[in-house]
C-alpha cells in the first residue's frame, strides 16, 4: 500500500512539473509580448520638441571621412556610445552578394547595461558626414576602419544615463545619386531598444532609402523604461547616426523638467591624438537646431 502511494505521489509531481513547465514558458513568452507593446513608435518631429537634448557628435573637431576612430566609448551629455553591450553575442551577416554586416546572435545583454566597443579596428568612427552636413557616427563593420566597405555596417549602441520615456534618431543610407550608379534596391535598419536589466523591450525593422530617415520610438503609457538602444543594418552604402533625441533631465509624471528644446554640444581641443577613454566633454548648451 505504501508502494503504490508513493507511485501515485511520484506520479503526480511528474505532471504537476510539466504543467509548471508549460505555464513557465508561457509566462515568458507573454512577458515578452508584453514587453513588446509596451514601445509605440514616434513621430521624430515630435520627439525634436518634446525632449530637451540632441547628442551630435559636436564635440569631436570636423576631420573628414573615414574621421576618428574611437578607441572606447564616446561620452556626451548623459548618454554614451559605443558599438554593443556586455553580454551580446556579435556575429558576422554576410549577404549573397557577399556583403557583410554586423549581426547579433543575442540581443539580450548582462545586468546592468554597459557599453563595449570593438574588436579591434571596428567599433565606431566620428566624421564630418556630407549628407548631414555635421558630424555623424559611423558604425565600423567587419571589413574595418581601413576599408571603405567597412564604414557603416557596423552596429551602434547607445546607453542612457537615465531610463527614457521616449528616443529618436536620425540614419543617413547613402549620398544623392543623381545619375542612378548606384543598385536601387537599399537595405533596411533594426533598432533594438533595452531596458536597465538588459532585457529586450521591442526590435523594430525600418525598410531604408536614400537620405535621411528619421525613426522614434517611445512607450505606451509614458514611463521611462528605455535605457539602451542597439542600431543594425544592412544597407549597401552603409549608414551614419546623428541626432540622437534623450531627455538629460528626471522624468517627473511624464514631463520634461524642462520644456525648452536644446542640443548638447560641447568643446574639446583639436588634437590628432583624440582617442581618449570616454572622450568626456565639457558640455555647453545651445539653442536648438532643427
Amino acid at each position: 500500500m505504501t508502494r503504490l502511494c508513493n507511485l501515485d505521489f511520484h506520479a503526480v509531481i511528474r505532471r504537476y512539473s510539466w504543467a509548471v513547465a508549460v505555464l513557465t514558458v508561457l509566462w515568458a513568452l507573454l512577458g515578452v509580448q508584453a514587453r513588446a507593446e509596451a514601445i509605440i513608435p514616434r513621430p521624430y518631429a515630435v520627439l525634436a520638441q518634446e525632449l530637451d537634448r540632441v547628442e551630435g557628435f559636436a564635440a569631436w573637431p570636423r576631420r573628414a571621412e573615414p574621421g576618428h576612430l574611437l578607441s572606447a566609448p564616446h561620452r556626451g551629455d548623459g548618454v554614451s556610445v559605443a558599438s554593443h553591450f556586455a553580454g551580446q553575442t556579435p556575429a558576422i551577416l554576410t549577404l549573397r552578394d557577399g556583403a557583410r554586416f554586423d549581426s547579433l546572435t543575442q540581443a539580450r545583454a548582462q545586468a546592468p547595461l554597459r557599453l563595449e566597443t570593438g574588436p579591434p579596428a571596428q567599433g565606431i568612427a566620428i566624421a564630418h558626414h556630407r549628407g548631414f552636413a555635421s558630424n555623424a557616427a559611423f558604425p565600423i563593420g567587419p571589413a574595418g576602419f581601413a576599408q571603405i566597405e567597412g564604414r557603416g555596417e557596423g552596429m551602434l549602441a547607445i546607453l542612457f544615463d537615465h531610463d527614457q520615456a521616449a528616443t529618436g534618431l536620425l540614419v543617413h543610407a547613402d549620398y544623392d545619386d543623381p545619375l542612378g550608379a548606384r543598385p536601387a534596391p537599399r537595405g533596411t535598419v533594426e533598432v533594438i531598444l533595452l531596458d536597465r536589466l538588459g532585457r529586450v523591450l521591442a526590435r523594430n525593422v525600418t525598410p531604408l532609402t536614400q537620405g535621411i530617415t528619421a525613426l522614434g520610438y517611445g512607450t505606451a503609457d509614458g514611463a521611462p523604461l528605455i535605457a539602451g538602444v542597439v542600431v543594425l543594418n544592412t544597407d549597401p552604402g552603409g549608414i551614419a547616426v546623428d541626432d540622437i533625441l534623450y531627455a538629460r533631465a528626471a522624468m517627473l509624471g511624464g514631463m520634461q523638467q524642462s520644456p525648452r528644446n536644446r542640443r548638447a554640444a560641447s568643446w574639446q581641443a583639436d588634437s590628432p591624438a583624440i582617442l581618449l577613454a570616454h572622450a568626456w566633454k565639457t558640455a555647453q548648451i545651445l539653442p536648438f537646431q532643427p
